[in-house]
């Protein structure tokens, strides 16, 4: 039975090419293999607005890639005020994402605005919730965020099942 109204998620990190749309592809990845791909609508964007309309970075297409997940369709866009009305829960990867997000906030939005780790009670050592960003890291930065969303993305599964 398809539901009435899909489940609708965005994704959000500053740039939209590492963190945001990592998640959302491996989140894509689980429902699919889960069979609720109907009943899930996801997308995923950046604060900024320097790599809009690029794919994701080539090293976090490389992490997804070696772990089953291609996200290389994705192109990375700007957090908007109709996404506030548009999604039921936009998930921010860091406590700064988090704060620049509900301050463009509009007071009569109805998405629920929370920190990705936070929401999914997954607490990374002393980060407190946050996803770093890997993008000044090496391959092992991006290797440790696949690990903390797809990790997360289980949790988020079965919480919005």
């Amino acid at each position: 039975m398809i539901p009435a109204h899909p489940t609708s998620v965005l994704f959000v990190c500053l740039g939209n090419i590492c963190r945001s749309p990592l998640a959302e592809g491996v989140f894509r990845q689980k429902i699919q293999e889960a069979g609720l791909g109907d009943q899930f609508l996801l997308d995923s964007a950046g604060l900024g607005a320097w790599h809009v309309g690029h794919q994701p970075d080539g090293r976090t297409i490389s992490v997804a890639r070696a772990h089953g997940t291609d996200i290389s369709d994705l192109r990375a866009r700007r957090i908007a005020v109709e996404d506030f009305y548009a999604f039921d829960l936009i998930l921010a990867m860091d406590r700064d994402n988090l704060r620049d997000i509900r301050a463009m906030q509009p007071r009569d939005g109805t998405a629920e605005v929370a920190l990705y780790l936070e929401y999914c009670g997954l607490e990374q050592m002393k980060r407190s919730y946050e996803v770093p960003d890997p993008y000044y890291g090496g391959a092992d930065a991006f290797e440790d965020v696949y690990h903390l969303v797809d990790q997360a993305s289980d949790i988020l599964l079965q919480k919005l099942r």
